[in-house]
């Protein structure tokens, strides 16, 4: 009887051993699938999705300022509106870590072409964008927001050292805004010239590489 218990306590004791290794080899298989995965990309209207080729590395979650300038235009019925002169904001992690800034820069690669720039905070490594496709459809987008953008990169900066976090970026999704827009009012007549307005908005970016870096050089 003795021996019987004996075996059972040892068969318990190598079950629970067995679970332990199938538990642990569980685990690392999950974290390995969220390594590999990296950043889960949003959902985005169908004319901002980003294809197969490309994989996101990098979420940033914003929070700043689209600053406009009233200026002469000739598609507003006053012949005045707000112009975007930049956006001035700061990208943090989940976590709450800064991890770039946002701003409008000359794109040394385009000569000195003025575009919307992200610089990171650590290693200063910069891209330079353009955008490629915008939308305001609901329900993405909500009333007062500004547009949800794909952009893509047309420059991009690296320390010599070779610190480059941000170097490798091809495509970028602004998405889940919330305010931004131009004011409607304070822009009208020629005596408006110059006035400025900081309107305060919240979105975020998403990073997105090849997903081949060897097919096209990098």
């Amino acid at each position: 009887m003795a021996n019987s218990t004996t075996r059972e306590r040892q068969a318990s004791r190598g079950g629970q051993r067995a679970w332990g290794v199938v538990a642990l080899g569980m685990a690392l298989a999950l974290t390995a699938r969220a390594d590999a995965g990296g950043v889960t990309p949003p959902e985005v209207p169908e004319k901002l999705r980003v294809g197969d080729d490309f994989v996101a590395f990098l979420v940033g979650h914003a929070t700043g300022t689209q600053n406009y300038v009233c200026l002469p235009s000739t598609t507003s019925p006053t012949g005045f509106a707000y112009t975007l002169f930049t956006p001035q904001a700061t990208l943090f992690t989940d976590q709450g870590h800064q991890v770039t800034t946002h701003f409008f820069s000359p794109n040394p690669a385009e000569g000195g072409v003025v575009r919307a720039t992200w610089e990171h905070s650590q290693d200063t490594s910069t891209v330079w964008g353009r955008v490629k496709e915008q939308s305001s459809d609901s329900p993405f987008v909500t009333p007062g927001a500004i547009p949800w953008l794909l952009i893509e990169i047309k420059g991009a900066y690296a320390q010599p050292t070779g610190s480059h976090k941000l170097a490798g970026t091809k495509l970028i999704h602004r998405v889940n805004t919330v305010g931004g827009s131009a004011p409607e009012t304070g822009c009208a007549s020629s005596e408006d010239i110059g006035k400025r307005a900081y309107v305060p908005y919240a979105a975020d970016y998403f990073f997105y590489e090849s997903r081949h870096p060897e097919a096209d050089g990098n």
